[in-house]
């Protein structure tokens, strides 16, 4: 369900400032329970996808076109050094987990993010919060709420400025290409279940993080 929204608001079905479909309405429509339904908006009002007004219901303010920007007062916080460290320890382990627990739907889902990447020529922005479903859709793919909740604070902390100032100035349409491949194996290594490839893609992406930190020092 969750997966199903996300995905619905990222690839821009339900755009900015839309109103969702009622509870009951996305209930029939999904063949699942009305708290079913209200977990998943809980959710994504967490993420910052979402805003619920009282009496007229829930309207999207996902915008893939909109300011980066930190929201939680610890990725506030968070060097680039400590934030690369921690992603070093949870997402080799989370593609590892995501491998093993995801559902043949769920993999769906992740190429349809992969398919939106790849479109992308010149929208730096738009390409990096693709990136970021990519990556979340990866942690809900362990299947391990705690997880998922750390990993989020990890997603919060990527999106500082320095963070987002940096991606757009090194960006090149020549290195977006370079990251839609990497990222186009990621996803074949994942659909096909390899473990091993899977994990040198996810730690070969963190190099490339590294990298582009030592250039801006």
């Amino acid at each position: 369900m969750i997966d199903t929204l996300s995905s619905r608001i990222v690839s821009g079905e339900y755009a900015k400032d839309e109103r969702l479909p009622s509870e009951r309405q996305m209930a029939q429509d999904l063949g699942v329970a009305r708290n079913t339904v209200r977990e998943a908006l809980d959710y994504l009002e967490t993420r910052l996808m979402i805003r619920r007004r009282q009496g007229s219901g829930s309207f999207v303010i996902y915008d893939p076109a909109g300011t980066l920007q930190a929201h939680s007062p610890v990725a506030e916080e968070t060097g680039p050094l400590h934030l690369l460290t921690v992603r070093g320890v949870l997402e080799p382990e989370i593609v590892r987990l995501a491998i093993l627990s995801m559902s043949p739907k769920q993999i769906t889902a992740l190429s349809e993010i992969v398919s939106q990447m790849e479109a992308m020529s010149t929208d730096a922005t738009a390409f990096i919060r693709l990136e970021e479903e990519f990556h979340r859709q990866l942690a809900l793919g362990t299947g391990n709420p705690l997880l998922v909740a750390c990993f989020n604070l990890v997603l919060d902390a990527r999106r500082q400025s320095f963070r987002a100032a940096m991606y757009k100035r090194h960006l090149t349409p020549a290195k977006l290409a370079s990251y839609q491949r990497a990222y186009n194996g990621l996803f074949n290594a994942i659909a096909a279940r390899d473990i091993e490839e899977a994990t040198e893609f996810m730690k070969l992406s963190l190099v490339e993080d590294q990298k582009l930190l030592l250039q801006e020092s």
